[in-house]
């Protein structure tokens, strides 16, 4: 597995209008990403994994689903369906 290092992390347009609209002031969930979305670089964490193979996500967008996870009280099966009723 390889970690394909960013070095510029953009939320698309599109969505950043989305949640600004669902959420004026903001919601924990995304003040969160705001500031631990930033806290890690992919760099750090680059030399853990392979230089070739399959794609992995950033360790750091891992660890802030997990923490969101656990602020709702959602198993992972819960969290995927979440995730999948948001997307819709």
């Amino acid at each position: 597995m390889t970690l394909r290092a960013q070095t510029e992390f953009t939320i698309p347009e599109e969505t950043v209008r989305v949640a600004h609209a669902a959420y004026p002031q903001g919601n924990p969930l995304m003040k969160m990403r705001n500031v631990l979305g930033t806290l890690y670089q992919d760099q750090a964490f680059a030399s853990l994994f392979l230089h070739n193979g399959r794609g992995v996500e950033a360790p750091w967008r891992l660890a802030l689903i997990t923490v969101m996870q656990f602020m709702e009280e959602l198993s992972d099966r819960q969290a995927a369906d979440a995730v999948r009723g948001r997307i819709d």
